[in-house]
């Protein structure tokens, strides 16, 4: 440290330190606006879910058949926390948690055991189940949901449209998925009466077989000649209602056609599926998922900007409804960084214009976009976002990053007025200071080290504090000790009048409070101690929890009616609730699901 002299090598190289100043300010701006943006940083939800359905099996059935089964098996998962299950007739549900311990990176591989092993069990399990279906993307935030109302369309033709702006929207980049909500298929339901068919001697089974003989696929043989292959195919297969009531079949000797006998009609599966409303009206919903490591102020405004291309191509009727939109919550949140950011700026002007003088106040303040350039231009390539994290760490570390700056000022201004030229005294910072502010740069460091480095969801969610302020503190550090003596050199100018030796007023009462705390020693160790016990217990009363209370200007409301109410009777209820919100001039719009949670639109749901 006192061989080599960074402060001295920076002033001899004026023109070499002068680029790569250039090149970190230029690198540094274009770095922050290629960053991504995310309202919370990438985090693995290390739950899995496995479904089984069996139709018309009792609870009994299924606990027994096919819950036990499954869960017997998914104990032999590597890293596993805990099995919860839910099961219902007909229906089981099972939720895969791993130990919070669990790296990230193995994640993917487990959960390809899960079904692996799941797979191997497939045999046992009844003839006759849907899946096992596994759902690994659990944690997948939707940050923009629209809603489609439609009104003179039918639910088919709303769907149609839909499908045509979710495919529009694929196209757009950044974007990783994009889920359909309250989409309600469609079948055809042949009705006929028992009696009738009895009187006329035709079995039922017979008829369901006709039927499907009918529309089944099977081969009918290829053409084989000298240049090509051609696959012949018999087109038997439905196209319309009208179709189906075409169908004839013979009984008893007898060509009935099933248009004589039976009623063809086209409607929505009963039960209905899940379903999704907004405003009060049934609609059909577009839940938008970004990209990791995408920009969602990009996403948003390309969003914004192909919505508004396809709402005015839509027919008169069909409304689509911004039900969440995360852009805007990230936007507020830069907005409030750069605002801190340019707060913190004048603070430390001010701070340093009062008590170091004009000249001095600003190499402190011009260091600060130095640090910053430098800091984006690292994030960028370690890959961290601005996400609510990484910009609270930044916040953090403003506090923190222009100390060294001002150390190295003050030193220098200290032996300016002493009577040293400018070279000298940025040299004589830079051996006087260099060390003990490092050490005090990597004290604070350390103290993050805990939450860079913890085994555990919390962990992974928090580390970009670590990465953030221990990025921010050596660039600040490297600044104080490279770029500040340049600019110093620049801008600083020797006094008239050197410094006395007498202290001054300030630095008299300093002295005199220092005094009396070295003389009444155990007086001050028992005062600190005191205070030190104090911060412990106050520990106690600060309240504790993960995730910081939201401001997000929403309301979720959770309507819960007993295990065995139909879907239908849930949609009745949020009617009924629908009555009580509309008219509310303190809503603007409001989307309920039913059957079904609400997807992800905030990472900190827990839906």
């Amino acid at each position: 440290m006192t061989n080599f002299n960074l402060s001295d090598w920076a002033i001899r190289h004026r023109s070499l330190v002068t680029y790569f100043m250039l090149i970190i300010a230029i690198a540094g701006i274009g770095s922050y606006f290629r960053l991504g943006r995310s309202e919370d940083p990438d985090f693995t939800i290390k739950t899995m879910v496995v479904q089984v359905e069996w139709p018309g099996a009792t609870v009994s059935d299924m606990l027994e058949q096919i819950t036990d089964r499954v869960e017997r098996k998914l104990q032999e998962t590597p890293s596993l926390d805990y099995v919860k299950s839910y099961t219902s007739p007909g229906k089981a549900t099972i939720f895969v948690n791993l130990k919070d311990s669990t790296p990230s990176a193995q994640v993917p591989d487990i959960w390809y055991q899960v079904r692996k092993k799941v797979g191997d069990i497939r045999g046992t399990l009844p003839s006759g189940i849907i899946g096992p279906g596994f759902n690994d993307e659990f944690g997948d935030t939707y940050g923009i949901v629209y809603g489609f109302t439609a009104d003179g369309f039918t639910h088919r033709e709303l769907k149609d449209y839909v499908e045509d702006v979710r495919k529009r929207l694929l196209q757009l980049p950044n974007i990783s998925k994009i889920d359909v909500l309250g989409a309600q298929d469609e079948r055809i339901y042949v009705e006929f009466s028992t009696e009738q068919l009895a009187g006329l001697g035709i079995q039922r089974s017979a008829l369901l077989a006709a039927l499907q003989a009918q529309n089944s696929v099977t081969p009918a043989g290829v053409v084989q000649t000298d240049d090509e292959k051609i696959l012949v195919r018999v087109s038997g297969a439905f196209r319309s209602e009208q179709d189906i009531l075409s169908v004839n079949f013979v009984a008893n000797g007898r060509i009935i056609r099933l248009g004589d006998i039976a009623h063809v009609t086209r409607g929505p599966a009963d039960p209905a599926q899940p379903m999704f409303r907004v405003n009060g009206r049934d609609a059909i919903g577009l839940a938008i998922a970004m990209s990791k490591g995408g920009d969602i102020l990009a996403l948003g405004h390309n969003v914004a900007k192909t919505m508004t291309d396809i709402t005015a191509n839509l027919p008169v009727g069909i409304e689509p409804t911004l039900i969440a939109n995360q852009p805007v919550t990230v936007a507020n949140a830069v907005a409030d960084f750069m605002e801190a950011l340019w707060e913190a700026v004048a603070i430390v002007l001010c701070v340093s214009l009062v008590s170091l003088g004009l000249r001095a106040g600003a190499v402190v303040a011009l260091s600060i976009p130095l640090v910053l350039a430098a800091v984006f231009v690292v994030m960028s390539l370690v890959g961290i976002d601005l996400q609510r994290i990484s910009l609270g760490a930044l916040i953090i570390a403003l506090g923190l990053l222009v100390d060294d700056a001002m150390i190295t000022v003050e030193t220098m201004v200290t032996r300016l007025e002493q009577g040293d030229d400018k070279e000298h005294a940025a040299t004589f910072a830079y051996t006087s200071t260099a060390f003990p502010m490092l050490t005090g740069t990597l004290v604070t460091v350390t103290g993050f080290v805990p939450i860079g480095f913890a085994r555990s969801g919390a962990g992974e969610y928090t580390f970009s504090i670590f990465a953030v302020v221990a990025i921010a503190l050596l660039a600040s550090w490297i600044v104080a000790v490279i770029f500040a003596p340049l600019l110093g050199t620049w801008i600083l100018k020797k006094p008239k009048v050197t410094h006395s030796e007498e202290p001054g007023p300030i630095m008299r009462r300093f002295r005199a409070l220092l005094v009396l705390a070295m003389r009444a020693r155990w007086m001050t160790l028992l005062i600190t101690l005191s205070l030190f016990g104090a911060a412990l217990y106050g520990m106690r009363l600060v309240p504790q929890q993960f995730f910081p209370s939201s401001d997000r200007p929403e309301l979720l409301v959770d309507l819960q009616l007993p295990e065995n109410a139909s879907i239908y009777a849930t949609r009745n209820l949020s009617a009924r609730f629908d009555k009580i919100l509309t008219g509310d001039k303190d809503i603007d719009h409001w989307s309920t699901n039913i059957g079904q949670g609400s997807v992800r639109f905030y990472l900190p749901l827990n839906v």
